[in-house]
């Protein structure tokens, strides 16, 4: 048997048709699920399959020249399933920081609305019982103002002061 000094290598051509084609879509797919074998180890076990050569007189299949030993990828193995249990906790932890501040924001939302309500209310309110009244009167409510600015901070509402608190922290 002729012995060959050098590597040879030799070309495969699939050409635009739909049999080459789908083989080459078939050989990807087989390479993709075993990344250790190369083109040239598939084309090789099926020469050898297609020429009829029995498994005993087949060389035996080299070991890829990057493969680890078996306790280093027992170590691989258990450092990528650290990280991902890193991932997992670091991602939890995020969405639930994420899931309170959305809680704290609607919340925070909902207390300014009540409180734009409630102004707005005080705000309606008072304004027909002097435009209803004489222009006596007027003179006189504002000839007493001490009465008027007691009342108003005595009805302070407490969910008032603690927005107010946020508000000036915003």
């Amino acid at each position: 048997m002729f012995q060959w000094s050098k590597k040879v290598v030799k070309s495969v051509t699939f050409e635009p048709g739909v049999a080459d084609e789908s083989l080459l879509a078939l050989v990807e797919s087989h390479l993709e699920k075993d990344p250790e074998k190369t083109f040239s180890d598939l084309c090789k076990e099926a020469l050898w399959q297609s020429l009829c050569v029995p498994e005993s007189v087949r060389p035996a299949p080299k070991p890829a020249a990057g493969t680890a030993t078996p306790g280093v990828e027992q170590q691989i193995a258990d450092l990528k399933s650290q990280i991902a249990d890193l991932e997992e906790r670091f991602f939890t932890k995020e969405s639930n920081r994420l899931e309170m501040m959305e809680h704290h924001l609607m919340q925070l939302s909902q207390q300014v609305a009540q409180l734009a309500i409630m102004v707005n209310h005080v705000s309606t309110s008072p304004p027909p019982t002097p435009q209803n009244a004489p222009v006596l009167e007027v003179i006189n409510s504002t000839s007493t103002p001490t009465n008027t600015a007691t009342t108003p901070p005595a009805e302070v509402d407490p969910v008032i002061s603690r927005i107010s608190q946020f508000l000036d922290d915003f």
